[in-house]
Order: structure tokens, then sequence, then C-alpha cells
């Protein structure tokens, strides 16, 4: 049944808006016009709107605003990230499904996408507010032919991948804040949670969990939160498409993983350091082992951030919570 549903939505994809016959979707789904119906009337439950003309077929005039699978496939312009999708109404956690989907032999690309998480964490097994509706919370299965120590670096990937698809969509110019926070005008705006599953020697699966703030309103955020935190909506002044937001970050996380397989990191850290909010001025960071209180220098090429604190010395933080312009 899926893969007939997967076979118009991507036929409505490519069609332009133009009509498609009943008779041409059912050669391309390999079914008979009356179970295109079917599928058509399932989509009109799932909020998509269809125009039916006699003699003309059917074509797409408007979708709901979801992150459903279809919603998502429905212009996707992606060959293996997103191709394989798993959405849940409301779940504890995506990167829980992930991971036991990783860890089951789903393919590479695998996303996984809900409505709402009802105990999504962020680093450090922090607290991730994931109300329904209104933001992105979702995880995608990797599985890159890398040592365990390249993992690291897939966080930056994504942070890059993330900026570019906000840029692209709404026309903010979002930054970094090392390692995995992606703030608009200081604010945070999305947070990117890295997990992996290994073997000494090689990965099996990197797990990367993005939680974007897209439509919420300041009301929808905690009280202790919303000094630090917005959405997209709120910078922007107006609601925004999430499934259109989720496919261009799959588009750009493609683009960006195929390039750091073909020509290494430094291309990465490049764009990395360019949309950093902390290359060049004082920061603090405050690790496991203490604080130091120095200038971001930048990244090495595994992704460690160097700073230099007053009398010259350069420490390499691995983890840390960090401010900045202090």
């Amino acid at each position: 049944m899926q893969s007939i549903r997967k076979k118009l939505i991507q036929a409505f994809s490519e069609s332009n808006g133009e009509f498609l016959s009943g008779q041409a979707l059912a050669e391309i789904a390999g079914c008979s016009r009356t179970a295109i119906w079917k599928h058509i009337e399932e989509l009109r439950k799932e909020g998509f709107k269809l125009e039916a003309v006699r003699k003309k077929g059917y074509r797409i005039i408007d979708t709901p605003d979801s992150v459903t699978e279809n919603k998502i496939r429905l212009g996707l312009n992606t060959k293996t990230l997103g191709q394989a999708i798993h959405y849940e109404e409301s779940v504890p956690s995506t990167q829980k499904i992930a991971h036991d989907l990783a860890g089951s032999g789903a393919v590479e690309g695998t996303l996984v996408i809900a409505d709402e998480q009802t105990a999504g964490r962020g680093r450090l097994m922090r607290e991730w507010h994931s109300s329904s509706g209104n933001g992105i919370w979702m995880s995608l299965i990797m599985k890159p032919h890398l040592p365990p120590q390249k993992a690291p670096q897939f966080t930056l990937i994504t942070a890059v991948a993330v900026v570019q698809a906000i840029e692209e969509v709404t026309g903010m110019h979002p930054q970094i804040k090392w390692p995995n926070d992606i703030l608009i005008d200081g604010k945070k705006v999305t947070g990117i949670l890295t997990e992996l599953q290994a073997e000494s020697d090689k990965i099996n699966s990197i797990i990367i969990g993005i939680g974007m703030n897209v439509n919420h309103s300041i009301d929808h955020f905690p009280d202790e939160i919303r000094q630090i935190a917005t959405s997209l909506a709120i910078e922007k002044g107006a609601r925004l498409s999430r499934a259109k937001l989720v496919q261009t970050v799959l588009e750009k996380m493609e683009s960006l993983y195929s390039l750091y397989m073909k020509e290494g990191f430094i291309p990465i850290k490049l764009l990395w350091e360019s949309y950093a909010v902390s290359i060049g001025k004082r920061i603090r960071a405050r690790t496991i082992n203490g604080t130091i209180e120095g200038t971001a220098l930048g990244i090495t090429e595994e992704g460690v951030l160097k700073i230099e604190d007053g009398e010259g010395t350069i420490h390499r933080i691995y983890s840390a919570d960090i401010e900045v312009n202090i």
C-alpha cells in the first residue's frame, strides 16, 4: 500500500502542478484506477487538497501544515537522505526510535520524525521542549564508512546544513554556537544531538537528532527559557512550512555529506567557521574539569574548539558549555 502512495507522491512532485489522469496514475503506480481513487481519498483525509476534473484527472492544489511522510516526500529532492521515512504523531523521543531502527538494519538516510516529542532531550541529558504542531523533531540515520573518531565532525556538518537551510527558506542569517546550537540574534532556535553506534574500528550508525523551533509563539516556551530561546516564526514575523524546512535540511545535508566524503573536513571547517558566533571573541568555556576564559581561535580538523587564554596558552575544548562576549 505504502509503495503505491510513494509512487503517487513522486508523480505529483514531478508534474509541476499539471493534471495527471487516473489512467496515467494507475500505470505509474501499477494498480487499478479504483485503487488510485482510494489512495486519493486517503491523501484528502491527511489534509491534502486535490482538484479532480473530468477528462483531465487530478492535481494537488494545497497541502497540510504537517511533517507526515507524504508531505515531506512531495517535492523532496534527494537521492538517499529521507528516502525512507518513519513518521509518528507523538513519541517520547525520535532518537530512541532511530537507534532501534539503526540496530535493526535501517538503510542510510532513514528519517524519523514526529509532530510531538514527550521526552525530548539535548546534550548532557537536558530536557528539550518539543510541543505539538510547531516544531521539527527529527532524527537522521547516517552510515559512513569511517572510524569512530570522525563521528564528532557530523555535528558540525549538520550545523552548517541547518544554517544553510534556514537561510534559504527564511532569508534570515543564523549563527552557530559551538558545538551544536543554532542562534538567531543570540537566541537558540535549533539544537543538534549526535550519537554513535560503533565498534572499535568502524562506525555502524550515527544518529543525528535535530530539534528546531519553527512556529512557536513566545507563550509556547517555559518562563525559564524565554530569555534564551526563540523560534523562526517569532524572528521572521510569519509562520513557515515545517516540511519545506525538513526537505531543505535533508538536501543541504546530502550535499555537504557528499563534499565531506570526497574532500574531507577542511571545506566543512571553513564553512562552519564562517557561520560561527564565537570566532575571534572572548568566551568562557565551562568544562567538567573547570572553566577556561579566552579568545576563540576556531576549530581543529577534528572539530575541537581552540581557546587562547590571557597567558597565550591554547586550550583544546572537547565538551563544554560556552558563553560568548563575556
